[in-house]
């Protein structure tokens, strides 16, 4: 006779990155259904909207989440910029797509050694991260930091790429390729992989788009949504096509990330080799005016969507952020049923879940 009970997962658990909490629903070891327990972490990030201006903001917004600050700053910055009519330099525009891409490969490349851990490949994740220091220290030598790089401003950027540090970025890239391509083989067609991931926790291209998913998430269901295809910054002068599986497994998200690294690399290529002369940012006089504007930008977990409300001063009304993961809750909690309590950290992973963006 089968036993039904509820059990914690999280939100302290050897394979997750950050504290996600749910309370699962069992059937002996089969999970029937899946609950969200949120609130562990809260850093009150949007109320200092009305204690910092709007240039201070930057960097707060930059550590809504470590891993994809850049975009946080990139896209706070977009909203503010169409707010006050600014036109942003088309060289600040490619430089704030360069940055993007190193932030999508670094984070892609850290849920790898993640994802590899949660398996026990422990020479695939310390690979997988050796791998990923040779983006950490591409930031560190055109920005000055590692993670919060702290580059974006409102008008443009602050920091700027010159050409012998282009040369040295595209042979750094060169060489991650070549790693990655030796490595890709290990992760996608691995026995073990394939068995814990192949048909496990399908997300149908219809459940995926009524649910809200975004990035892989969505992708790998077979929904063509991403954001830079509707030509910010400077994706518009780009070439590429969104990333799409369309068998919606967790082995389909994963194979959407590793093809994302590889196109994140070749839009970086793309752009320092397009990338025009000029200024680097515009002078930015006065305050906002009254109003409210979204700025949506792709990140590399999905579409994040900024909510800006401003009274005409220097500090802001309102601040909204809506993240990828707060998006794909919804979409988790539809794949958990039905699998075995052994694949709920291997799920879980496969929606590169990012509590602190989450919870704020």
């Amino acid at each position: 006779m089968s036993e039904k009970g509820t059990i914690p997962f999280g939100p302290q658990h050897p394979v997750l990155p950050e504290p996600i909490h749910l309370k699962l629903v069992v059937e002996d070891e089969k999970v029937v259904e899946a609950y969200p327990a949120f609130g562990f972490v809260h850093r009150g990030l949007e109320t200092l909207a009305q204690k910092k201006d709007f240039n201070q903001m930057v960097y707060v917004v930059e550590r809504v989440c470590g891993i994809c600050s850049c975009m946080h700053g990139q896209d706070y910055c977009q909203a503010i910029e169409e707010l006050m009519g600014i036109e942003v330099p088309i060289r600040a525009e490619y430089l704030r797509t360069i940055w993007a891409e190193l932030h999508r490969i670094h984070s892609h490349l850290l849920w790898l050694g993640l994802f590899a851990d949660s398996f026990g490949f422990e020479n695939l994740f310390m690979q997988t991260w050796k791998i990923r220091e040779k983006i950490m220290d591409i930031l560190e030598a055109t920005s000055g930091n590692r993670v919060i790089i702290s580059v974006n401003i409102v008008g443009g950027v602050r920091k700027d790429i010159s050409n012998d540090q282009a040369k040295w970025i595209l042979r750094e890239l060169d060489d991650v390729e070549k790693q990655l391509k030796d490595i890709n083989d290990v992760v996608m067609n691995n026995y073990t992989v394939k068995e814990r991931t192949v048909g496990i926790g399908v997300l149908t291209k219809e459940e995926a788009y009524e649910l809200g998913a975004t990035g892989p998430m969505a992708k790998g269901s077979g929904v063509d949504l991403d954001l830079r295809t509707t030509g910010y910054a400077a994706y518009k002068y780009l070439d590429f096509e969104p990333i799409v599986e369309k068998s919606g497994d967790s082995y389909a998200r994963n194979l959407v990330r590793m093809k994302e690294i590889f196109q994140s690399i070749d839009l970086i290529r793309q752009a320092l080799s397009k990338m025009p002369e000029g200024d680097i940012n515009v002078p930015v006089k006065g305050n906002p005016p009254a109003g409210e504007v979204i700025s949506r930008l792709e990140q590399s977990r999905g579409e994040v969507v900024y909510y800006i409300k401003s009274n005409g001063t220097k500090f802001l009304d309102r601040l909204r952020i809506r993240t990828p993961t707060f998006a794909n809750i919804p979409a988790l909690l539809k794949i958990l049923p039905g699998s075995q309590l052994q694949d709920v950290p291997v799920l879980i992973l496969t929606i590169d879940p990012c509590i602190s963006c989450t919870e704020r």
